[in-house]
């Protein structure tokens, strides 16, 4: 079996566990690596230098000069993971066998950005990971591999965040190898779902918490944006507070109220009133809360 001839387009650790399944097959040839333009993974490129590829860091990949830079290394296909730039026909195109990616949400839903924190946020019960090919729109390719994974209550942003480091480079690894095996099945998204939906990127300011909401409602938002991430935010008039874990409380009754409201202090947590009943906060910065006070 001759070797198939990679070009990577990458960042990050999904792309660090992926690039060692690759280089440890015999059968297949990393023949460059491009980094993101701001900020290069040194890891990548440290591993990179160990196996004596060659790297690049270009600031627009559909330039000329990027195109005839990556048009003599004759790749039979490209494989992009966590790569922030998007790839335009003629370079999608160019190898043997297009161009793939990785993305960690289950298409057509959850295209676009931030998609772990999104799943979280709006509750559901699985996420998942979706190997496809580029084409011209974004994360709207046709499959070629596609797995689901459960979340529990227990479930944070930094848990799915493990699991896609853990799961992504599986998943890329196997489409590569159907792909040079030439037994992979592909269908379209439009099989799913004739729409999907898109997820806009986080911007700072989103980490505002709305305590008009339901209990379940702020339980999702605080743990889609927990450590790693940025962490829920509110305020006791000029104060921050940063909220990083709550509790539901199981059998608790709806009743009127006054949302945000701190309606009871514990040595390690306190709870404050949601739009339908409360929560236990258990971890949070330096505020130091008061039954009464209200948050906003």
């Amino acid at each position: 079996m001759s070797s198939l001839k990679i070009g990577y387009f990458a960042d990050g650790p999904w792309s660090h566990g992926a690039l060692k399944l690759i280089l440890s097959d015999v059968h297949l040839d990393v023949k460059f690596i491009v980094l993101r333009y701001q900020n290069p993974d040194p890891i990548l490129k440290k591993l990179a230098q160990k196996n004596k590829i060659d790297v690049k860091v270009h600031k627009d990949i559909n330039s000329k000069s990027f195109f005839n830079w990556v048009y003599k290394y004759n790749c039979d296909i490209f494989v992009s993971m966590s790569f922030n730039q998007i790839f335009r026909e003629n370079l999608y195109t160019l190898p043997k066998y297009k161009t793939i990616n990785c993305h960690a949400g289950l298409l057509p839903f959850y295209r676009g950005r931030n998609v772990l924190n999104w799943v979280l946020i709006n509750g559901d019960s699985h996420f998942g990971i979706t190997v496809h090919y580029i084409d011209s729109g974004i994360d709207t390719g046709d499959i070629i591999l596609q797995k689901k994974y459960k979340i529990s209550e227990k479930d944070t942003y930094e848990t799915l965040l493990n699991k896609s480091y853990e799961e992504c480079p599986k998943l890329i690894y196997k489409a590569i190898l159907n792909i040079q095996n030439r037994t992979i099945k592909t269908f379209k998204q439009t099989d799913i779902h004739p729409v999907g939906f898109y997820c806009s990127r986080r911007v700072k300011g989103d980490e505002r918490l709305n305590w008009n909401q339901c209990s379940k409602s702020i339980f999702n938002f605080v743990r889609a944006i927990s450590k790693p991430g940025p962490q829920a935010r509110s305020f006791h008039n000029e104060e921050e507070i940063l909220i990083n874990k709550i509790r539901l409380i199981k059998f608790s009754k709806n009743y009127i109220g006054i949302p945000g409201s701190v309606i009871m202090v514990k040595p390690r947590s306190f709870f404050v009133k949601t739009l339908d009943s409360f929560v236990e906060v258990l971890e949070w910065n330096n505020y130091k809360p008061k039954v009464g006070h209200r948050l906003l």
